[in-house]
């Protein structure tokens, strides 16, 4: 074969290559809840760089990471990823469950592989995947801390998150854990995740009780409020605090020796990660990803903590 014969023979397999490649090329669409509270800053971080990392370790794989700020926009976007980007794969974490439904329902019926992340669907059948932490665990976990620290006859309240399945799940759990062991619950209440909230109603908490031995504050965004309630009202020395999911202040707070946050209990904001990697396995694998990954919710203590800190993250 002639020089020029092999020039144009390689420069043919160039471009049969170049076609195949672009013929693979997979289209993912992630769909989240703007940064509109801590848990979800750091959810976007987290989604953030899971999409760099994604992107630059697999030529084939494009990323397009949508937010939005209400159910109505989230409804929108998907839209969108399936009419414009034609998306071959759908990670959702809806913003409220019902109304994705038939948006999600779409983007089964276009063809996409669909994980959904944290908030369940109804139809839990138009999903591939599903990635959530553990509620139930993190309940337990604290309660079963609160046991190693407390017993008959101590007080403790209780601030939970809004009128939700998740919340449920945690508190339920966490109330069959010290069932039996003597605790009070003084009082519960919901402070709707929420650090203002969370200060507000550890206020009222102070003012009405003078003996609290603990306080389970179910969220970090939650248990800074409480820390501010009881550092202003002076009561620090009296009590310790237990809240969840991983924030980095509370993080790094557990790893200087904070004694009045001594531990954490893990709910990660880096699911949506989690949640990627699985369905980039499902085009790059030769494995079967289908199913349900729940993850732990391990108890972060100053042992532990520094393999949960992430610095950069806003959360």
């Amino acid at each position: 074969m002639s020089m020029k014969a092999l020039t144009l023979a390689l420069a043919a397999t160039t471009a049969l290559a170049g076609a195949a490649v672009a013929q693979d090329q997979i289209r993912i669409g992630v769909s989240i809840p703007a940064a509109t509270h801590g848990w979800a800053g750091g959810l976007n971080w987290h989604a953030q760089e899971a999409e760099k990392r994604l992107e630059a370790a697999h030529d084939n794989i494009e990323i397009t990471l949508v937010t939005a700020d209400s159910p109505g926009d989230q409804a929108s976007d998907i839209e969108d990823l399936i009419s414009v980007q034609q998306i071959h794969a759908l990670v959702v974490l809806p913003f409220e469950s019902d109304p994705l439904v038939e948006p999600v329902r779409q983007a089964k019926e276009s063809g996409a592989f669909i994980t959904v992340v944290d908030r369940g669907l109804p139809d839990a059948s138009i999903q591939d995947v599903y990635v959530a932490g553990n509620n139930t665990e993190l309940g337990s976990v604290s309660a079963e801390y609160f046991k190693t620290r407390l017993g008959d006859g101590d007080n403790i309240v209780i601030l939970r998150g809004i009128p939700t399945v998740i919340d449920t799940e945690r508190f339920d759990a966490f109330m069959a854990g010290i069932e039996g062991s003597g605790i009070n619950v003084l009082d519960d209440e919901f402070a709707n995740w929420n650090r203002d909230d969370g200060f507000e109603v550890m206020q009222d908490f102070l003012s009405r009780f003078p003996d609290i031995d603990g306080v389970w504050a179910q969220d970090d965004d939650i248990a800074m409020g409480v820390v501010e309630a009881v550092r202003q009202a002076g009561r620090e020395d009296e009590m310790f605090i237990v809240g969840g999911a991983g924030m980095k202040d509370v993080i790094k707070g557990i790893m200087d020796g904070d004694t009045l946050i001594p531990v954490d209990v893990l709910y990660p904001p880096a699911m949506i990660a989690t949640a990627m990697d699985v369905t980039v396995a499902n085009f790059t694998s030769n494995g079967p990803v289908q199913g349900e990954y729940i993850l732990g919710a391990p108890l972060v203590t100053q042992e532990n903590a520094a393999q949960f800190y992430f610095p950069d993250s806003p959360f």
